[in-house]
């Protein structure tokens, strides 16, 4: 999965599940940062989050979920 494709899935998710327009979600979630996988093994990509107080709790409830599928991403 590339950092677009996993982007375009947070934002669905976050359309489906919780409301709102997807620019809206795009804007609270920001860009997908990807890692080097030497230095981070386990999970190499993160998210800088902006938005309200609870438009960020529902993106990390969600990026805890999505992880365990999504651990690894390539940039693109």
């Amino acid at each position: 999965m590339t950092a677009s494709d996993l982007e375009q899935l947070l934002i669905a998710r976050l359309v489906r599940e919780r409301g709102g327009s997807s620019q809206t979600w795009r804007r609270a979630l920001g860009k997908v940062i990807v890692r080097d996988t030497k230095t981070h093994p386990h999970c190499n990509w993160d998210v800088r989050l902006s938005g309200t107080d609870t438009q960020r709790a529902a993106i990390e409830r969600l990026l805890d979920e999505v992880r365990l599928e999504y651990s690894i991403v390539v940039a693109g």
